[in-house]
């Protein structure tokens, strides 16, 4: 399910840049993952052999996407560790004209072999001594084993030169999950032998592998998303936080009539677009607020948070208070600008929205605040 929702999460990305080679072999090695997946349960190993009408087609089916998800994991971990040059380019083509040609073969042997028995569950061990399917069988677990220890050793030479945290984090995915495929061919390897050599270790095959290979496709289709989908969703989340974190603020100001006709932007639209419009209209309803906003009301109510609070909270509180007395004087049509001195807003002000926006809901703070600032003007006309 993890490995199909990223599919399908990948798809519109694929659909709008198809020839952005990383989105294509992203996208190719979720499909490979997500393929296997699919076909080596029993419910759809038994549906493919009935629909066809060949026994046992399902495993070359199975190990041809097996074989191409070891090949487009190894280019892709080419293509992050190395720069791209033309030798790398041949490299890769190289990979894919040898993985092809084990595809091939695969199939090849399959068909050369007798296996008119459909087997389910055991068919490596159960036709482990079966001329052409013996040779069917070591070559898909030979090539996975083999692609398994290449990755592997190309990630931990690489490792130490990472330094970006989501790459990093990858990376590890991708080592976990190689590993886990180790352990996926050391058990299939040693229940065929064991019917090499007359014993029977079947469970080796059908019971300890199998997870095995689950485990490994997550872990290696995690290990390649999350360098991809890690920072934007990081963003997104930021995004989202800062959109809620501004909605008293926006809530406050709205009362303010725009300039101009807003450009509508629905609920569904991207959050960093509405983040956007909200930043703006907020600028724009404190620059229709500036003849209201009284300066030395700011100060003051500054004056008396900073001697409360750290400089980013005062900031916050006394903007705060600044903003929602400005808004009282913009309903009852109170400027307090003057001719020789043009109203603004300093950036005191208009560069803390996210401080101020935070500070309006603390209520008792602001509620302090106003009553110190009162008590100071009270004060000071009584002098």
């Amino acid at each position: 399910m993890l490995l199909a929702t990223a599919l399908l999460a990948k798809m519109p990305t694929f659909v709008r840049a198809w020839r952005d080679v990383d989105v294509r072999a992203t996208t190719i090695l979720l499909a490979c993952a997500t393929a296997v997946l699919v076909v080596i349960t029993p419910a759809n190993i038994h549906r493919l052999n009935v629909w066809t009408g060949i026994p046992n087609v399902a495993a070359p089916w199975a190990y041809s996407f097996l074989t191409a998800f070891c090949a487009t994991s190894m280019t892709m971990i080419m293509r992050w560790r190395e720069p791209p040059s033309k030798r790398r380019d041949r490299r890769m083509r190289a990979i894919y004209l040898i993985y092809a040609c084990i595809i091939a073969a695969l199939w090849i042997t399959f068909f050369l072999a007798d296996v008119p028995e459909p087997r389910i569950y055991d068919l490596d061990t159960y036709y482990a001594t079966t001329l052409w399917m013996r040779e069917h069988t070591l070559l898909y677990v030979v090539t996975h084993m083999v692609s398994s220890l290449t990755a592997a050793y190309m990630l931990w030479k690489w490792f130490p030169q990472v330094t970006n945290r989501w790459l990093k984090t990858g990376v590890v995915f991708l080592q976990l999950g190689f590993l886990s495929g180790l352990f996926f061919d050391a058990a299939k390897y040693a229940a065929v032998t064991a019917r090499w050599t007359g014993h029977d270790l079947d469970f080796m095959s059908t019971e300890v592998a199998p997870p095995f290979a689950l485990l490994q496709s997550i872990l290696v289709a995690l290990g390649f998303l999350v360098p991809q989908a890690g920072p934007f969703l990081h963003q997104w989340g930021r995004d989202q936080r800062d959109y809620a974190r501004l909605n008293l603020l926006w809530r406050t100001v709205r009362v303010i009539e725009p300039a101009a006709a807003e450009a509508r932007v629905g609920w569904r639209a991207p959050v960093d677009l509405r983040l956007i419009q909200r930043r703006q209209r907020i600028h724009d309803a404190l620059r229709l607020l500036a003849p209201y906003f009284d300066v030395a009301a700011y100060d003051l109510a500054h004056r008396a948070a900073a001697a409360e609070h750290d400089a980013s909270q005062a900031r916050g509180l006394a903007g705060a208070l600044a903003i929602q007395a400005a808004v009282d004087d913009y309903c009852c049509q109170r400027p307090h600008h003057t001719k020789t001195q043009p109203p603004q807003i300093g950036p005191d002000v208009t560069n803390h929205i996210d401080d101020i926006a935070q500070a309006l809901g603390q209520t008792r703070a602001l509620d302090r605040i106003r009553q110190q600032t009162i008590s100071t003007e009270g004060a000071s006309r009584h002098v």
